[in-house]
């Protein structure tokens, strides 16, 4: 029997994704914009909607970023109000566990998992960006080295809260109203190197028990974090090789911790662009990376990389024949890409190289190096390109993130979507109400 598919939408946030300059691009703060991308999801009968999160808007330069989104509304604001008007489809959010206390996020994750019925989803994220941590009272105190640490406290300490209501404390009575059956509900007692708290717990057990946990760590410390807490990870390998290389060491490390394969689902974020043909998409594609990376983008990407102004180049000529600047200021603040060149002069000399083979300019070799579209033709060869991906071991779903929001998964639902359906491998009914039902998880 061919492995199901699992797949979640989301609600692009803090990125270069959005095409910002499309006609059906729309805000990224009104609620409309929410529930349009959610109910195409749920009708699509997908797992779940993703909502990222930003803590700080990002500068480059001094000044705010304006190519990703600026503003965000809360998080568990949002997914609360998602819950009024959606049935099935689960509700994700990333919190930060550097930045919050366990017992807050504990009190709202099982607040809105009673609020949706079970639908709730945490992805655990960790921060020791100091930058961001400036509106926070803790701004910047924690090490790199000790992210992983606290996370994997926090969340035990979060699971002690959640599990301090026994699932049958509270019985119900139409005569006497709702009481507890055991006067001890609720109360607990944690104390380790990063917390030290005590009390009562006062939201009685969620249906989930607990939030279904997803980690979007790609290190090895992110890795180990994901094996041994969470019930998904996100990952950035989506092609066949790489997604197989990143699905087999994740697994493997299971086994260590008491775990099954099923008990830990790898989800892929993935674009894609839909056509009439493959040739269709591929026009398509084409140009929906030049709206992503217009001549200023470019130069901001560029600058990312070369940790220096360089607003006086032309994007359309060459790259820079000075070397980045390596010291320990940034130019970009904020910003995760920056970490993500470990070494900047080896960097720039293959960009080099690949812009003289290929006589690109700064804007098309950005393009190339930027690029992340995963899925790109006709409804039936994205379909099956998916589903290989699945069968083969590379992933187990992914996470759909279009390139216009909030309409832009409509394509996908109405076409793709059937054709999976077809083929036996992706859901024509939802299987239960709580996102661990969508998922194949047990509780």
């Amino acid at each position: 029997m061919p492995k199901q598919i699992h797949l979640a939408a989301h609600f692009p946030g803090v990125n270069n994704t959005t095409v910002w300059s499309d006609p059906a691009a729309g805000s990224h703060i009104e609620f409309s914009s929410f529930v349009k991308l959610a109910q195409t999801a749920e009708r699509a009968k997908f797992d779940f909607f993703f909502l990222a999160e930003g803590l700080r808007l990002r500068e480059q330069g001094g000044e705010i970023y304006d190519l990703d989104v600026v503003g965000r509304p809360d998080t568990f604001t949002v997914l609360a109000a998602l819950a009024a008007v959606t049935t099935h489809l689960g509700l994700t959010g990333t919190i930060n566990s550097t930045f919050n206390e366990p017992y807050e996020v504990a009190r709202q994750f099982a607040s809105l998992d009673h609020l949706s019925g079970g639908r709730a989803g945490w992805n655990v994220v960790t921060s020791w960006d100091a930058f961001t941590g400036e509106n926070f009272r803790r701004g910047g105190f924690l090490a790199e080295s000790d992210r992983y640490g606290r996370a994997t406290q926090f969340l035990a300490t979060a699971k002690e809260l959640f599990d301090s209501w026994p699932a049958d404390t509270i019985v119900a009575d139409r005569e006497s109203g709702r009481f507890l059956r055991d006067g001890h509900a609720g109360t607990f007692r944690h104390t380790d190197a990063h917390f030290d708290i005590g009390g009562r717990f006062t939201v009685p057990r969620s249906p989930q028990g607990r939030p279904v946990i997803l980690q979007a760590g790609d290190s090895d410390a992110g890795r180990e974090f994901a094996a041994a807490t969470a019930d998904a990870i996100f990952s950035r390998h989506g092609t066949l090789v790489e997604g197989q290389k990143f699905y087999a060491d994740v697994k493997g490390r299971l086994a260590r911790y008491g775990r099954r394969q099923q008990d830990l689902l790898v989800l892929p974020a993935a674009t894609f662009v839909l056509g009439d043909t493959d040739a269709d998409a591929a026009e398509r594609a084409a140009e929906v990376r030049r709206q992503q990376v217009s001549g200023p983008t470019a130069i901001k990407l560029l600058e990312q990389l070369w940790n220096r102004d360089l607003s006086g180049y032309d994007p359309d000529g060459p790259l820079p024949a000075i070397d980045p600047d390596v010291s320990d200021g940034h130019i970009a603040r904020g910003r995760a890409s920056v970490r993500m060149h470990r070494d900047p002069i080896a960097t720039a000399r293959e960009w080099r190289d690949r812009a003289e083979a290929g006589h690109l300019s700064i804007r098309e070799l950005i393009i190339e190096v930027t690029g992340r579209q995963t899925f790109i033709g006709a409804a039936a060869t994205v379909a099956a390109r998916i589903d290989e991906l699945v069968q083969q071991d590379a992933s187990d779903g992914f996470i759909l993130v279009p390139h216009v929001t909030p309409g832009g998964l409509d394509e996908f639902a109405d076409t793709v979507v059937p054709l999976l359906q077809e083929r036996g491998v992706f859901r024509t009914e939802y299987a239960g109400p709580t996102l661990r039902d969508q998922l194949g998880l047990t509780r």
